[in-house]
């Protein structure tokens, strides 16, 4: 089966773009996991634009890699400090085609040419079976508040470069 999306490192001109990704799917794909109210907490700071400084960050701070289909971006992973997956994401169109798969081991391809140990995220409820499918463990539940909605999530990792 020949793959349809590209991956490419994401630029400053992909922001409005990943902001309306990240909104479409929460609101979407994770309201089997959350209720109403969660997924207004969760979203408020982006939908609101509140925290626009913290998304020019992850583009300018830490690694981005977006999957595009005919120029239009249909997910996107950021890793953080080397070790930590800041966001996974998969437009709500394009989920189980393998777009996450993708993004995923080009992105444990860079920590490990950096000799990261292991990976860690705090994954949703909803993003949960994945992560564990691709081999991360949970190692502890939380529960965060926001705007006074708690969520629950899932601190996880995976071991990437056992001998190190």
């Amino acid at each position: 089966m020949k793959r349809e999306f590209t991956i490419r490192k994401g630029q400053i001109s992909d922001l409005t773009e990943l902001q309306k990704l990240f909104l479409d799917t929460i609101t979407e794909i994770c309201k089997a996991d959350y209720n109403e109210d969660q997924i207004d907490a969760w979203i408020s700071d982006t939908k609101n634009n509140e925290n626009k400084q913290r998304w020019i960050d992850i583009l300018v701070k830490h690694i981005v890699l977006v999957a595009t289909i005919k120029n239009k971006i249909v997910g996107f992973i950021a890793l953080q400090n080397g070790n930590y997956i800041d966001f996974l994401y998969v437009h709500k169109n394009y989920q189980r085609k393998g777009i996450a798969d993708s993004l995923y081991e080009n992105i444990e391809n860079v920590a490990k040419r950096q000799n990261q140990f292991s990976l860690t995220s705090n994954v949703s409820k909803t993003a949960r079976p994945f992560f564990e499918k691709i081999g991360f463990e949970v190692t502890k539940e939380q529960t965060v508040v926001r705007q006074n909605v708690e969520l629950t999530n899932f601190k996880m990792e995976k071991k990437i470069n056992p001998n190190y």
